[in-house]
């Protein structure tokens, strides 16, 4: 089974609706999502906008608390999957072992392969710790704004996730 760590900023907004969409849609037992925060502030529950959004895109919006990411979430992450460059910077900067399993859902939609090879394998492939990061990869956080960005948002995530899942089960 594949681990994934689902991280953004706050762990408040997309990483919330990434993981709520990669453990809805994964068949049983086949990944395990955790999420996490660069920026986080533990303990704090998702915004009403983020529960709003994911149940607009029918997805019932789990149990969550924010959580600072830490090298516990990463030992055993086969990928650690980023909203945006800025969060494969941190995990370049404060946890570099991780960084050659640390890329943005958009470069993986876009590089990661569907093959017979295993994840970790085609991961290493990509050689994601030397990869020049974009502005093209960035899912915007809408925590600025007001329901329709949160909904944007989630709609984005959900067409991303749907191209994504695909690639990374084994």
């Amino acid at each position: 089974m594949n681990a994934i760590t689902v991280i953004c900023t706050g762990n408040a907004v997309r990483s919330v609706m990434a993981g709520a969409l990669l453990e809805q849609r994964a068949p049983s037992g086949r990944i395990r999502i955790r999420t996490a925060g660069t920026l986080a502030v533990e303990g704090q529950p998702m915004s009403f906008r983020t529960r709003d959004a994911l149940k607009a895109i029918r997805v019932v919006p789990p149990e969550h608390l924010s959580h600072q990411l830490v090298e516990a979430d990463l030992v055993d992450a086969t990928l650690v999957l980023a909203m945006a460059d800025e969060h494969v910077h941190y995990v370049r900067r404060v946890h570099p072992d991780a960084a050659p399993r640390t890329a943005t859902i958009r470069r993986l939609c876009r590089d990661l392969a569907t093959a017979n090879d295993p994840l970790v394998v085609r991961l290493g492939a990509l050689e994601l710790a030397r990869v020049s990061l974009e502005a093209w990869e960035n899912v915007v956080d809408p925590a600025a704004g007001g329901e329709e960005d949160y909904l944007n948002c989630a709609v984005e995530l959900d067409r991303l996730v749907d191209d994504l899942l695909p690639r990374l089960l084994d």
